[in-house]
């Protein structure tokens, strides 16, 4: 009997440790809409727009603010509004932070018991967040390797018959943005982007027939404002079937993303560059020019994204030793981060070798991972 009193006063001990061992579970958050349901879950982030609420048994749900009549958090929210950008960590204090009550199409910010909530109108808010998320973006500086974002890409085909073929085409664009999230004012940005394309036709008794072209490409930005920035860029091209052994372009200057927004953005460029243009035959040319681009990228429906950019490089000193280049690529989920991709890439050369034609054009399809 005792050792039976014993074991069972051991055992009211051990669970009684682990129950204080174990954080209490937050309270769940309520979503009222305005037909009257109700819905309990998590509260994820909101828009001015529409805000995001986490259900157990619906999962996330993406919900207009013109149909919620009421939200109610137990955890705390920050609320960034329209015309305030965080550029410092000393910068938050005058960002409301508390629990959050949304009535009447109104945010109500409460920072701690007993205090008078803050009032903002639910179109005023650029972003709703949790208070960690918050803090871990305005706080948080990530190693270079952390936050890269972009696509990988791979396309080939093989045909053995009286003539052998064998194409290979592959891509590869990153960008990493800091800040990451596009609430706070971004300070720098690094893109590398990198293309080969390779072909081969053989026939017994006849020359091999090649075609090699190759694109690689470093940008740094770095922000003076929001939609301002200065960028350090090199690039690297060679193209058999324009003779062009390697063209090398080094160039430096000013940007502005004219249009920022969450399904689309354009950048625009111009710079002053060195150009270094090597040929199969002929001379070698150095040139000083520039280079006016263009980038833009829209999001659509489903996950469907459009990337497109164009260049334009006059040659100052040679005037008719310039080029330009066109390239969209159109990508379309097809399971979690794999994803069909169909591309053009058109480069023009005006001062390609004797034979060789001045322009040059791909069209690419493939498989590609998207960066999670």
């Amino acid at each position: 009997m005792r050792i039976f009193t014993g074991t069972l006063f051991a055992l009211a001990l051990a669970m009684l440790s682990v129950a204080q061992a174990q954080p209490n579970k937050p309270a769940p958050d309520e979503i009222v809409f305005t037909n009257g349901d109700k819905l309990e879950g998590h509260f994820v982030r909101a828009t001015g727009a529409a805000v995001t609420f986490k259900s157990d048994i619906l999962g996330d749900l993406t919900v207009d603010w013109k149909k919620v009549k009421e939200l109610r958090t137990s955890a705390k929210v920050a609320v960034v509004r329209k015309g305030v950008m965080i550029r410092k960590n000393g910068e938050t204090a005058s960002i409301p932070q508390g629990t959050l009550v949304m009535e009447d199409q109104k945010l109500q910010i409460t920072a701690a018991p007993g205090q008078t909530p803050q009032s903002i109108p639910v179109g005023d808010a650029v972003v709703v967040v949790d208070e960690p998320a918050f803090e871990k973006a305005v706080t948080s500086k990530p190693s270079f390797f952390q936050d890269w974002k972009g696509t990988i890409t791979a396309g080939g085909s093989l045909v053995e018959a009286t003539q052998d073929n064998e194409t290979f085409n592959g891509a590869i664009n990153l960008v990493r943005a800091e800040p990451s999230e596009n609430w706070l004012d971004p300070r720098n940005r690094t893109l590398i982007s990198f293309s080969d394309s390779f072909g081969e036709v053989t026939q017994p008794g006849s020359p091999t027939l090649k075609t090699s072209i190759f694109h690689a490409d470093v940008r740094r930005d770095e922000y003076f404002t929001k939609s301002l920035f200065a960028f350090g860029e090199g690039t690297f091209d060679h193209n058999y079937s324009q003779g062009l052994t390697l063209q090398q372009t080094y160039n430096g200057g000013i940007g502005w993303t004219a249009v920022k927004t969450a399904n689309q953005t354009l950048d625009l460029k111009a710079s002053v560059a060195y150009i270094e243009q090597q040929f199969a035959s002929g001379p070698e040319k150095s040139l000083i020019g520039s280079v006016f681009a263009e980038h833009y990228n829209r999001k659509l429906a489903h996950g469907i994204t459009v990337d497109e950019n164009a260049a334009v490089t006059p040659a100052w000193n040679n005037t008719n030793a310039y080029s330009a280049a066109f390239s969209t690529l159109l990508t379309v989920p097809v399971y979690k981060h794999l994803a069909g991709s169909t591309g053009v890439i058109d480069t023009f050369l005006n001062d390609p070798p004797p034979g060789f034609k001045k322009n040059s054009f791909q069209f690419t399809l493939g498989l590609t991972y998207v960066l999670p």
